[in-house]
C-alpha cells in the first residue's frame, strides 16, 4: 500500500479538504470522480458530503472514479450506500488506491465493503490497481469479481500480485470472453503466477490491449503467455517489458505475433531476447505489423547482426511514431544501417532513442541525419554512448541546420569519450560471417524459420 504523508501533514489535509470544494468532483456529464483533490484519509463527514450528488434522484452517472482517498470502514460504508443505491447504472469503475495507509484488517474489510455494494452491477471496465492486494485483497473483492461476466477491462497494476493471487483471480473471474483490455504491471507472479493469469488470457478471445510487463516471469511463464495469445487475433499493443524472458519465450512470441495484423504498438523491451529472440519477431512483425506507431526493443541484446532485418522492416513501416533501440550493442554499423532506412520517408517519427548503444561520432551523425528534416520530430536520445565533445558539436551542427532544430537533442552529459571500436567491429563482421550475415544483409531479412 503507498504511504502518505507524516499524520500531522495528513491531518492538515483532510481538515482543509473538508471545508468542501467543488472542484472536489469531477463535473463531466455522467462521471462520478472524486481523485482530483489532494491525496488524504476521508472521514465520514466528508464522504457524507462528496456522496450526496450520487443519491439525488436524478443523477445518472455511470463512470466512478474513487482514487486518491484513503477510505476507513465508517468512510467505506458511507460510499457503499450511494454506490449500492445507483449501481445498476455504472459502467466504468476504478477502485484504484483506496486503502493507502490503513491497517491490514481495515484495509481487507473496506474492500470488503465496496465489493459488496457493488455486487450484480454489470460493469464494462474495473480498475483495481494500486491497493497491494495480494491473495487476501483479491478474495476480499470475490463478491464483486464474482458477479462480472461482462468486463471489457480489468486492470490489476501494483497489486503485489502472486502466484496465489493470480490462481484467486482466475478461480472468480466468471468469464474473459468480452475482455478488450487486460492490464498487470509491477506485480510479483512470477512463472507460476503467469501460468495461471494466461488460463485467463486463452478464453480472451477478443483481446485487444494486453499488459504484462515487470511481474518477473521467466522463460516457462513467457512461453504460457505467448501461447495463449494465440486465442486471440485482434491485438492492437502488447507490453511485457521488464521480464526475463530470453531467447526461447522470443520465438514462441514471433509465432504469435504473426497472427495478429492489427498491431500498432509493441513494447518488448528488457525481455533478454538476444539476436535470436529478436531476429524471429522482427520477421513475425514484417509479416503483419505495417501500421505500428510505436516499436520498443531495448535492453535486448541486440548487435549490427541484425540491423539489415530491422532496417528492411522499419522501411516499411511508415507510420512509425517512437522507436527505442536503447541499451542494445548496434554500435555505429548497426546504427548507421537503422539509420538510413528512417531517412527517406517516416514523417511521422517523432522519437527515436539510441542511447547505450556504444556509439562514436560516426553512428550518432547518421541518427541526426536521419531526423534532422522531419516537421514533427521531438526527441533523439544518443546520451551514455562514446561520443566526444567534437562529436557532439558535429550533431547539434546537422539538427541545427535541419528542420527538427537542436532543440530535439536529449542530454548528453554521460558520453565518454570515442573509443577505439575497431577490434570490436571485426568481430561483429566475423559473427555475421558465420551467421549468414551477408545472407542477411543482401535480402533484408534473415531465412530464420519460425515453425507454425
Amino acid at each position: 500500500m503507498k504511504e502518505l504523508e507524516p499524520e500531522q501533514k495528513q491531518n492538515q489535509e483532510v481538515a482543509a479538504i473538508s471545508e468542501g470544494k467543488e472542484e472536489d468532483i469531477a463535473e463531466t456529464k455522467g462521471v462520478f470522480d472524486i481523485s482530483g483533490g489532494t491525496r488524504a484519509f476521508l472521514s465520514k463527514e466528508k464522504a457524507e458530503e462528496l456522496f450526496a450528488p450520487l443519491l439525488h434522484a436524478e443523477s445518472t452517472f455511470t463512470d466512478i472514479c474513487l482514487s486518491n482517498w484513503s477510505f476507513g470502514i465508517k468512510a467505506a460504508e458511507v460510499a457503499a450506500h450511494a454506490l449500492e443505491a445507483k449501481k445498476e447504472n455504472f459502467v466504468n469503475v476504478n477502485l484504484s488506491d483506496i486503502v493507502a495507509g490503513q491497517p491490514e484488517a481495515d484495509a481487507l474489510q473496506v474492500m470488503e465493503i465496496f465489493s459488496s455494494a457493488l455486487e450484480g452491477s454489470n460493469l464494462q471496465s474495473l480498475n483495481l490497481s494500486d491497493n497491494a492486494l495480494g491473495e487476501k485483497g483479491v478474495r476480499a473483492f470475490s463478491a464483486l469479481l464474482k458477479s462480472q461476466s461482462s468486463l471489457k477491462a480489468l486492470y490489476f497494476m501494483n497489486n503485489g500480485i502472486s502466484e496465489e493471487a493470480a490462481h484467486a483471480i482466475r478461480e472468480l473471474l466468471p468469464s474473459a470472453e468480452n475482455l478488450r483490455v487486460l492490464h498487470f504491471h509491477n506485480n510479483m507472479s512470477g512463472d507460476p503466477g503467469a501460468i495461471e493469469l494466461s488460463h485467463i488470457v486463452r478464453q480472451a478471445p477478443n483481446l485487444e490491449d494486453f499488459q504484462f510487463s515487470s511481474t518477473r516471469v521467466g522463460t516457462e511463464g513467457g512461453i504460457a503467455l505467448a501461447e495463449a495469445l494465440r486465442s486471440s487475433k485482434s491485438l492492437i499493443r502488447i507490453d511485457l517489458r521488464d521480464n526475463m524472458f530470453g531467447p526461447e519465450p522470443g520465438l514462441a512470441l514471433a509465432r504469435t505475433l504473426k497472427l495478429h495484423t492489427n498491431l500498432v504498438e509493441v513494447s518488448l523491451s528488457y525481455l533478454g531476447l538476444t539476436d535470436e529472440g529478436a531476429l524471429a519477431i522482427i520477421k513475425a512483425l514484417a509479416d503483419s505489423a505495417l501500421q505500428l506507431h510505436i516499436l520498443e526493443l531495448s535492453g535486448n541484446d541486440i548487435t549490427a547482426a541484425i540491423a539489415p532485418a530491422l532496417a528492411a522492416y522499419i522501411r516499411s513501416l511508415l507510420q512509425l511514431k517512437i522507436l527505442n533501440l536503447s541499451e542494445n550493442e548496434l554500435r555505429d554499423k548497426g546504427t548507421v544501417t537503422v539509420s538510413q532506412a528512417l531517412l527517406q520517408e517516416h514523417e511521422n517519427l517523432e522519437e527515436l532513442d539510441l542511447s547505450e548503444n556504444k556509439i562514436t561520432r560516426i553512428g550518432a551523425l547518421a541518427a541526426a541525419q536521419a531526423v534532422a528534416n522531419k516537421v514533427g520530430f521531438k526527441s533523439l536520445n544518443l546520451n551514455s554512448n562514446f561520443i566526444s565533445e567534437a562529436g557532439i558539436e558535429a550533431v547539434q551542427e546537422v539538427l541545427s541546420n535541419g528542420i527538427a532544430g537542436v532543440g530535439v537533442l536529449g542530454f548528453m552529459d554521460e558520453n565518454e569519450e570515442e573509443e577505439d571500436l575497431e577490434d570490436e567491429e571485426e568481430d561483429i563482421e566475423e559473427e555475421e560471417g558465420s551467421n549468414g550475415g551477408d545472407e542477411a544483409e543482401s535480402t533484408g531479412l534473415s531465412d530464420l524459420e519460425i515453425s507454425k
